[in-house]
């Protein structure tokens, strides 16, 4: 059987999509396959894809018209090409162009656009659903959006973030806290990138409501983007207590010390926060939107997006009941054990490459 050759193309790099690809690109060179990461220069410095084993191919951002060609060269003798994200997904099928490579697509998230905007949006979609040979979604509802698409082929490909080091986030949270100045107060964390979509203009609001707890909540967010100034300017104006900690690296750690998380996007699929707090059994109020109902059942208190009131009012009545916070914990980490596991996650691809490439691999026992 000869070695299969597989390339990742990475667009952006969500936090989400790019610790998939490193999750990916390290289980399948383990499986034996050769696999080539192409993404922009910048995420090998964050993610390190070369100390997977796999190759690393610098492809500059979408915007950058050399794009596209570094792409077809980093293809070149491909068995299955694989897209993460829309972006990633038109460049891969314009590099790969009349050739007869399959290509896998895997739909992260969605991208929120309205307007002229939003329309080609929709026709990026329709285009490259239509070119995949498959097309993965992490939640039911962006397989059904595929499908409206008009995908031939598409599949729930929930992925799994890699589970943090048992009792390694516990230890440092105690550091995190003190160096949050949260000590003698409560700790709420949210992470993500600095966004319109990620809600934060809701949770601001939220924090105005929480200046009447005592003590009051320091709400800290992590996470860097273009809504920055605006968020610090109504932080400073308003009087708001909330910390913008910009990317961080130890963000495990400080969500392990939170008391609470916070999720308010107004869309999210298999939010890595959700992951991360039920697996660390940090109570999470999130809204009930996209695929997060999906991934966190009953484990999580769920309010309506955009809804300060409703976010700020879950959050007082949890801080208020710490046993139904230890339940939330107790659930959490009962829900996070239901999902697929790393190892899962990369059978279920491998399978697909297989499949498409008419391999069949021995059965493991």
């Amino acid at each position: 059987m000869t070695q299969l050759h597989t390339v990742q193309v990475l667009g952006g790099g969500s936090a989400g999509s790019s610790a998939h690809v490193r999750s990916l690109a390290a289980g399948l060179v383990a499986r034996g396959v050769r696999v080539t990461v192409c993404a922009p220069a910048e995420l090998d410095h964050h993610y390190d894809f070369l100390s997977t084993g796999a190759h690393f191919a610098p492809v500059p951002r979408r915007s950058d018209p050399a794009a596209i060609g570094a792409l077809r060269v980093a293809c070149a003798g491909a068995d299955v090409v694989h897209a993460h994200g829309l972006h990633a997904s038109v460049r891969a099928g314009l590099a790969l162009g009349p050739r007869s490579v399959p290509l896998v697509v895997t739909w992260h998230t969605r991208t929120h656009a309205e307007g002229a905007r939003g329309r080609l949006v929709r026709l990026m979609e329709r285009k490259t659903v239509r070119t995949a040979a498959v097309v993965l979604g992490t939640s039911s509802e962006l397989v059904d959006r595929a499908r409206r698409r008009g995908a031939r082929d598409a599949r729930l490909g929930p992925v799994s973030i890699p589970a943090p080091r048992e009792g390694a986030a516990e230890a440092e949270a105690g550091k995190a806290r003190a160096e949050l100045g949260a000590m003698d107060r409560p700790l709420l964390m949210a992470v993500g990138a600095l966004e319109p979509h990620r809600g934060y203009g809701t949770l601001l609001d939220a924090s105005r409501l929480w200046l009447r707890h005592d003590p009051v909540p320091l709400v800290a967010v992590a996470g860097e983007g273009c809504q920055r100034i605006e968020l610090q300017r109504r932080i400073d104006t308003e009087g708001l207590p909330v910390r913008l900690l910009g990317r961080r690296d130890d963000v495990t750690s400080l969500l392990a010390s939170a008391d609470v998380a916070l999720l308010p996007s107004r869309w999210e699929a298999r939010s890595p926060l959700a992951q991360e707090a039920l697996r660390l059994g940090v109570p999470l109020v999130a809204t009930a939107v996209g695929g997060v109902p999906e991934l966190v059942g009953d484990a999580a208190e769920l309010v309506p997006y955009g809804d300060a009131g409703a976010l700020a009012g879950a959050v007082t009545a949890l801080l208020a009941d710490p046993v139904r916070r230890a339940a939330l914990s107790a659930a959490g980490r009962a829900q996070a054990a239901t999902w697929p596991t790393e190892d899962e996650t990369i059978a279920q691809v491998l399978s697909v490459y297989d499949e498409l490439c008419g391999v069949t691999r021995p059965r493991s026992h």
